[in-house]
């Protein structure tokens, strides 16, 4: 918000003085009154292994974070090019492997990712769309350059919170919002069921679009339900749908209702127990054979999981100037690879120093943040890495910006990353700001909220 001299960053003037004329005690009933509302709503998140079960309010703090348009549309010019060279890159991959076969990325590291499946090898997907919705996370270094941490390519969630909190920070500054000029976010759902139906099987007219859920369980379940609403599409589990004849019905109190396009929360392991996980009470049996006979959409596409993979990441500069013939707008951070041979040494000699990160987790875990853990964790991850060095990637501790957040008796200084979301169909549309995620505890750069994170409005 402060320049180093302490003066205002133009964009946070007008917010400041609105927050410069409320006193504390109004403050505090302002903020009492967005997290009781959330709780009405059940905007909570569940935190798996943790004993003591009950869901959480996602923390939110009413400070939010304003980026300068100009800014924005750097990042967005970033976020679309990205996207559509991952979309290009998995097109490649399940069909003639170019950029396999001519070394621009060693094939054993596609072929060896975990999700890479070679059962989709030469299948057509609808509209050549792999990628339908990508939660790409990014953060700001101390230069102020902002850089790609991670894109998450599967089933990214977070959105429910971006217009959420959006929606009460308009109820409790709404003179704030008309001053400073802030572009809207409302339409996500009506953009997001638009790309559902642009990849609805051709033929069709007003395709049935539905959102799968692993059920009420789930970390997420809270954005399902949300979502599902805001489209007035379905919300379904795998065991209200079926198979016939290849085509994907819903079971309803009507009878049996045809499916045209699944919106799936569910990772691809679950997906159809007759392909994948045998043991999946989550999916629907059949569902493979629908989709590969062209009877049925999916978003995200099966086998989106390899762009997600950390050692893909690695390479995403090279697809962008591969298949788009750029140079990348937003870089990435600097990332060492476990299973490169010039690599390996410096990361296990540098590793109190370093983050080092399993290829396939999320959320915070399989993760070490070498300067903030003991000697006994930065032994046990060498150990790791010398075992299994495909399934690590290492990156050097950045300082992620700041921002004013309250902490209960004031304001301090907390690190935060941002997650825009970015939809990829007729068009691609950018929501403008997305989920910016804010590490509540003093020093902590983990912004996961099962790992003690908040979120602001953007």
């Amino acid at each position: 918000m402060l320049l180093p001299d302490g003066s205002v960053r133009p964009h946070y003037q007008r917010l400041l003085e609105r927050l410069t004329t409320m006193s504390e005690p109004e403050y505090e009933e302002r903020r009492r009154a967005v997290d009781l509302s959330f709780l009405r709503q059940g905007i909570t998140f569940n935190v798996y292994g943790d004993t003591k079960g009950a869901e959480r309010i996602f923390p939110f703090d009413m400070v939010p974070r304003v980026i300068p348009g100009k800014e924005w549309d750097h990042l967005e010019a970033g976020l679309i090019q990205r996207i559509t060279a991952l979309n290009l890159f998995l097109h490649d991959i399940y069909h003639d492997q170019n950029i396999l076969k001519d070394g621009t990325i060693p094939a054993h590291y596609v072929l060896s990712a975990r999700h890479f499946r070679r059962e989709f090898v030469n299948f057509e997907v609808p509209k050549d769309i792999y990628i339908h919705i990508c939660g790409t996370d990014i953060i700001r270094d101390d230069k102020g350059e902002y850089l790609v941490l991670e894109d998450n390519a599967r089933c990214p969630s977070g959105v429910s919170y971006v217009l959420e909190n959006r929606r009460a920070l308009k109820r409790t500054f709404p003179r704030s919002f008309e001053a400073i000029g802030v572009r809207p976010v409302e339409h996500y759902p009506d953009e997001l069921l638009r790309v559902l139906d642009y990849v609805a099987p051709s033929g069709g007219v007003d395709p049935t679009v539905v959102l799968l859920t692993p059920g009420a369980h789930n970390s997420a379940y809270f954005e399902h339900t949300y979502l599902a609403r805001q489209m007035g599409i379905q919300i379904v589990e795998g065991r209200d749908l079926l198979v016939r004849d290849q085509r994907v019905f819903m079971r309803t109190t009507k009878g049996l209702q045809p499916v045209h396009v699944i919106y799936r929360r569910i990772d691809d392991d679950f997906i159809d127990p007759t392909v994948f996980r045998r043991d999946s009470v989550l999916g629907v049996p059949g569902l493979v054979n629908a989709y590969r006979a062209g009877n049925v959409s999916l978003a995200n596409t099966i086998g989106t999981g390899v762009a997600d993979d950390k050692v893909m990441y690695y390479f995403v500069p090279r697809m962008i100037k591969y298949y788009l013939d750029q140079d990348p707008i937003l870089p990435n951070v600097e990332t060492y690879l476990g299973s490169e041979e010039k690599d390996l040494p410096y990361i296990l000699e540098n590793i109190e120093q370093l983050v080092v990160k399993a290829a396939n987790e999320s959320g915070g875990y399989g993760m070490l943040i070498g300067p903030h853990a003991t000697a006994k964790e930065c032994d046990e991850f060498r150990r790791q890495v010398k075992a299994e060095p495909r399934n690590y990637v290492a990156q050097p501790t950045i300082s992620l910006s700041r921002h004013p957040t309250y902490t209960g008796t004031e304001f301090a200084g907390r690190h935060i990353d941002l997650r825009p979301f970015v939809l990829y169909g007729e068009n691609t549309v950018v929501v403008p700001g997305g989920l910016t995620r804010v590490a509540l505890r003093e020093g902590s750069l983990v912004v996961n909220s099962s790992q003690g994170g908040g979120s602001k409005d953007t």
